[in-house]
Order: structure tokens, then sequence, then C-alpha cells
């Protein structure tokens, strides 16, 4: 355990707004929560650096599994509380005779400026009466819970800010049912708009649907880079990687090309020791921030009505 990198306190130490101070102050707080101290009582660790660092450990690999939404979008750390994107504005071509005049028309950039002005925050807070009888097993469980409501949330805000702003919309036949048919449509939709979708997410509804479908069955890949459990699908015939999760809506799909769409990262899941003792409450809080953004909204389709 102590050959393991402490990655929270990397994390803290080398964000900016954070630094070594901060760093101490959650180890002074830390030792005085309980929350810290039950791996200390039960022998899973040796010192309160290492407690803090175990926690944010718990919280992370419980997030990852849950983090579908950047399945969907570029993901970009940055130090900046804004990003500027630039867009060209393509040159254009001219036809003229052997001997006329040729005209030189360059690129030419319109500006998109995306905001990290999002913060998620979760935590857990119980009594000492609580950490008096909880036991390693519980409290880890409890310490997961943090991260997967986070990942939770950041995957419900990413599918929520895609299907508000989707640039490209079209509509299926409405028989409650995702057909290969469908799929074809909101991909032909796409590229009429000169865009070539990668990537595709679906409530489990639709995928049920299209395992029943020969075209979907025998037109699939799965590689490498699928993940089934977790709900990061193979590829179609079209060359779109799909995604599900419970949080994308049933009777929606939609359908991007990835690099078009940008979660800007300033602080990734970051832990701290949480109390109240007037209230007797002990606990622990998680927080990230981010910012979401497209920078060519016809590049993300959506399909209603499936």
């Amino acid at each position: 355990m102590s050959n393991k990198p402490n990655i929270l306190k990397e994390a803290v130490i080398q964000n900016p707004e954070l630094g070594e101070s901060h760093w101490g102050n959650m180890t002074d707080k830390a030792k005085n929560n309980p929350w810290y101290n039950i791996p200390l009582r039960e022998g899973i660790l040796s010192d309160m650096a290492g407690a803090l660092g175990k926690m944010h450990d718990v919280v992370v690999e419980a997030a990852k599994p849950n983090l579908i939404g950047r399945e969907l979008v570029t993901v970009m750390p940055t130090k900046e509380s804004l990003v500027r994107f630039p867009k060209a504005k393509l040159s254009k071509a001219y036809k003229h005779g052997e001997y006329a005049s040729t005209f030189f028309v360059g690129e030419k950039y319109d500006t998109q400026d995306i905001k990290v002005d999002i913060e998620i925050r979760a935590g857990a807070e119980y009594s000492k009466k609580f950490f008096e009888d909880a036991s390693w097993p519980v409290l880890e469980r409890q310490t997961a819970e943090v991260g997967r409501a986070i990942a939770q949330l950041e995957t419900k805000m990413i599918y929520d800010y895609l299907v508000t702003n989707a640039g490209t919309t079209t509509t299926g036949d409405g028989d409650d049912t995702f057909e290969w048919a469908e799929l074809v449509d909101i991909w032909n939709a796409m590229k009429k708009e000169d865009w070539t979708p990668n990537v595709i997410a679906l409530n489990p509804d639709e995928v049920a649907d299209c395992w029943n479908q020969d075209q979907f069955i025998h037109g699939f890949y799965f590689g490498s880079a699928a993940d089934v459990r977790r709900g990061v699908l193979g590829e179609t015939y079209l060359g779109m990687k799909m995604v599900t999760s419970s949080l994308c809506t049933a009777g929606t799909v939609i359908a991007l090309e990835k690099a078009k769409a940008v979660l800007l990262v300033r602080r990734e899941i970051i832990t701290e020791p949480f109390e109240n003792p007037k209230e007797d409450r002990y606990g622990i809080v998680a927080s990230e921030r981010i910012g979401l953004g497209i920078t060519r909204t016809k590049a993300v389709g959506k399909m209603t009505s499936i």
C-alpha cells in the first residue's frame, strides 16, 4: 500500500487553486473526522495521508464505470475558466478559364467560447454513533456511492446538453421500436449536413430492439474498445460506436461527430473531509469542475418519435 502513489495528494498539490497549504488543511481536518479514522482503526492503512488517498481512490474507481457521458464528447483538461475555440469558414473555389485571373479566398474564423462554470458535488455524512459501529466494508460502500453519484450526474448533464443543443433533427416512424432504417435515417440526415457521426447514444430499450434485428447483429463489430457491461457497445457498420445508459431518454436517439462536442475539465474529482461537530455530522465530500460546449451544432443529431 505504501508504494502506491497518493493520487489525491498529487492532484491537490499540483492544482494552482489548491496547493500544499490546502493539502495540509485537509490532513488536519481528517484527523478529527471518523470517516478517515476507520481504515486506521482496522489496520487498513497506517497514516492519515494514506487514508485520504484511499478514500479518494474508492470514489474515483466507483465513478469510472458510470462516466458514460465522456464516451460521447471530447474530454479536454484545462487550467482556464474559459476556452475559446476557432471555427473555420472554409475557403471557396472558383471556376475560371485558362488565362483568367485567379481569386484567392483564405479561411476566415468565427469563435466559440466555452466556460468552465459547472461544479458537481456529492457527499455523505453520518453521526459519530454510526462510525463507532461501522466497519471498513460498510464505509467503503458508502464512499463508493459518492463517486457513483457524481458520475451519474455528469453523464445526465452531458446527455441532456446534447439533446437540447442538437442542430440536426429528424423523427422516427413512431412505432416504439428502434429499427435499422431509423439508424440509417439519422446517419443520412447528418451526412447531408456534411458531418460524419461516430458515436450514438441509446436507452437500453432501443438497444434491446437492436439485438432482435439481423441488420444490427450481423453488422456489429465489438473490438477491443467495447465494454458491454459498462454500456460501451461495439461499432455499427455505419461507423458509429454505440453507447447505452438508463439516463438516455427512451424514444430519443443522439448521434454526433464526437470531436465537435467538448467536455472541459478544470478540476477532476477531488475528495475532502466534511465535518459539522455542532450537529454531530461527519463525512466526505467529492467535487469536480467542468464545462460543456458544442463547436458545431449541426454535428449533433437527434431523432425523436422512435
